[in-house]
C-alpha cells in the first residue's frame, strides 16, 4: 500500500540520484489557515465538499482520534515519561489543529528531533496545550505572543517567535525533507522522496496545488521524446496518465528486483475507459515486445510460484502463455494478461484485465499538445467523478485476491469516498524538470485528490496500524487444493 501511495500521488519524484540533502537538518515545515478562517473565505466551497461534509468530518474525528493514541505512544517511547490518560489529554489538541490557524518548524539537531510549533488559541487554548505537552517534554518552552502560543520541545528548538511567514493568498504551505523525516521513522524512508515543496490555494471551484521536489543531486533521467501507445489507446477514457524518464529510478528500486525487464522501461502509459474499472490498461514501450513478454512472463512465473509456496494467493492460479501474450487464469470475472504489440506506433507491452473496446474516436489533440509542453516528465487527466466508481471494482476486486484487508461497507473512509467522489471533475496534474536538481509541478482540480490518491489515501486512513499502513490479512491456515475457479474468467481479446 505505501508503494501505491508513493505512484499515485508522487510517484515521479522518483527520478533523482541518491545523495546527501541540501538541506540536511531539515525535517519539516508546515504552515495551515485553519478551518475556522478557510470556511469564511468566498472560496470556501472548493473545499467544503471534499473536507467539511458530515462525512468528511466523520472521517477526520475517526482519524483524530487513531492520531491522539499513536503520538501518546510515541511521545511516551522518546520520552520515558508515563502519562496516565495521555491519548484523551491530546485529543482536543488535534482538533484545534483542524481548526485554527498554526506554524510549524522541525529541524534535525545532533539527530534529535527540535520542534517549534505556533497556533493561534485562547487562553483556555493555551492551558490546554501545555497541560498536554508538558508530561512529555519536560525542557519544553511555552510563550504567548499576541495570540500565539509558541511551544518549543527544548531550547535548541528553532526560534520562530516573530518570524512566522505570511500565507497570503495559500491556505496550506507545505514543506517535506522526507529523507529526513524517515530518519525518525523509518516506514518513510521505503518511499524514497526527494524533499517536496508546494502551496494549496483556491478559484472559485477549483484547487491550485504549486510546488517542486528538489533532488539531492542532479536529475540524470533520459526525457526521450514520447513514444505513444495510438493503435491501443483510444476515446472514451476518463484516465489518463504518462510518465517518462523513469529508468535509472526503477534500476534503484529494491522491490523492482522480482519484475525487472532489460532494458529497464523508460516511459509508462496507463489509462482507464468508463464504466468498468477492470477496463485499466498500463503500456511500455520496448524495442523488441515479444522478448519483453518472454522476460516478463519468466519474472511473472517466479514471482507466482513463491506466492503458491508461501500461502499469500487467495485462487489457484496459473500462466497461459502464447507467443504474443501471457495470461493468468484463475481470478473470477477476469483474467489479466501481457500482450505484445507490433503496431504503426511501434513495438509496446501491454498490460490489462479485461478486453479492450473497439476503436471509435481518434485521439483528443489537446493530448499532444500537452505532451508535448518542453521538458515535461508527468501528465495525469481524468474526470474524478467517473473514474471514482470503476476504481472502486478494481482496488476493492485487487485487494480481496491479494489477501488485503478492503475497504468496510461501513467504514468511514468508503462512506467519504461515495459521498464526495460524484462532485469531483476535471482533474489535471502536470510535472516538469525545470532545474538540474528540481522539479516543478502544478494541479487544478475541484478536488485534492484523484481518484487513485483517494483510494490509497482512505485505505490508509482505515488501516488497523494506522499512522502505518499494514493491510495484510491474517495469514492463511489451509493452502489451496488444485481446483477450477469458482467463476469463470472472461478471457481478454487482442488489443488493437
Amino acid at each position: 500500500m505505501k508503494k501505491l501511495i508513493l505512484i499515485s500521488m508522487l510517484s515521479v519524484a522518483t527520478l533523482a540520484a541518491r545523495a546527501a540533502l541540501p538541506q540536511p537538518d531539515l525535517i519539516a515545515q508546515i504552515h495551515f489557515a485553519g478551518g475556522s478562517t478557510i470556511s469564511a473565505a468566498k472560496n470556501y466551497s472548493a473545499l467544503a465538499n471534499e473536507f467539511s461534509s458530515a462525512e468528511a468530518k466523520v472521517l477526520r474525528a475517526q482519524t483524530a482520534d487513531k492520531l491522539a493514541k499513536f503520538f501518546h505512544t510515541w511521545f511516551t517511547q522518546n520520552s520515558g515519561a508515563t502519562v496516565v490518560g495521555g491519548a484523551a489529554t491530546l485529543r482536543p489538541l488535534l482538533e484545534e489543529l483542524q481548526n485554527n490557524e498554526w506554524y510549524l518548524d522541525s529541524r534535525n539537531v545532533s539527530g534529535t528531533a527540535e520542534t517549534a510549533l505556533a497556533i493561534k488559541t485562547s487562553d483556555t487554548g493555551a492551558q490546554a496545550w501545555q497541560s498536554g505537552l508538558r508530561p512529555y517534554f519536560h525542557n519544553a518552552n511555552f510563550e504567548r505572543v499576541n495570540g500565539w502560543l509558541i511551544f518549543r520541545t527544548s531550547a535548541n528548538a528553532p526560534k520562530i517567535s516573530g518570524n512566522i511567514p505570511a500565507l497570503n493568498d495559500a491556505w496550506l504551505a507545505l514543506d517535506l525533507n522526507w529523507p529526513a523525516l524517515g530518519k525518525f521513522f523509518p516506514a518513510v524512508r521505503e518511499l524514497d522522496l526527494p524533499e517536496t515543496k508546494f502551496s494549496v490555494m483556491t478559484t472559485a471551484t477549483d484547487f491550485k496545488i504549486d510546488g517542486k521536489f528538489l533532488f539531492p543531486a542532479n536529475l540524470t533521467a533520459s526525457l526521450e521524446p514520447w513514444r505513444v501507445p495510438t493503435n491501443t489507446l483510444h476515446q472514451p477514457f476518463v484516465s489518463f496518465t504518462a510518465v517518462r524518464g523513469i529508468s535509472k529510478w526503477l534500476d534503484s528500486q529494491p522491490w523492482m528486483a522480482d519484475y525487472r525487464l532489460n532494458p529497464t522501461p523508460n516511459q509508462l502509459f496507463v489509462w482507464a475507459l468508463p464504466n468498468l474499472g477492470f477496463q485499466t490498461f498500463a503500456a511500455i514501450p520496448r524495442p523488441d515486445s515479444a522478448d519483453a513478454l518472454r522476460q516478463a512472463s519468466a519474472r511473472l512465473s517466479a514471482v507466482l510460484d513463491q506466492a503458491k509456496t508461501s500461502n499469500e494467493l487467495q485462487f489457484p492460479l496459473t500462466l497461459e502463455q502464447t507467443n504474443q501474450q501471457t495470461t493468468l487464469i484463475g481470478l473470477p470475472f477476469i483474467a489479466p494478461y501481457l500482450q505484445a504489440i507490433n503496431s504503426s506506433a511501434g513495438q509496446f507491452l501491454l498490460a490489462g484485465a479485461f478486453p479492450n473496446s473497439p476503436k471509435s474516436k481518434p485521439l483528443p489533440p489537446d493530448l499532444f499538445t500537452r505532451l508535448g509542453q518542453k521538458n515535461i516528465v508527468f501528465y495525469h487527466w481524468e474526470i474524478t467523478a467517473e473514474r471514482v466508481p470503476t476504481l472502486l471494482q478494481l482496488s476493492q476486486f485487487t485487494l480481496m485476491v491479494s489477501w488485503h484487508k478492503q475497504l468496510e461497507e461501513n467504514s468511514a473512509a468508503l462512506k467519504w469516498i461515495q459521498s464526495i467522489g460524484g462532485k469531483l471533475g476535471n482533474t489535471v496534474t502536470e510535472v516538469f524538470q525545470t532545474g538540474a536538481d528540481e522539479m516543478t509541478f502544478t494541479r487544478k482540480a475541484p478536488g485534492a485528490f484523484t481518484a487513485v490518491e483517494l483510494f490509497a489515501l482512505a485505505n490508509w486512513l482505515e488501516a488497523d496500524n494506522f499512522p502505518g499502513c499494514d493491510l495484510k490479512m491474517p495469514p492463511r491456515t489451509n493452502k489451496f487444493k488444485k481446483k477450477k475457479s469458482p467463476v469463470p474468467a472472461l478471457a481478454p481479446s487482442a488489443g488493437q
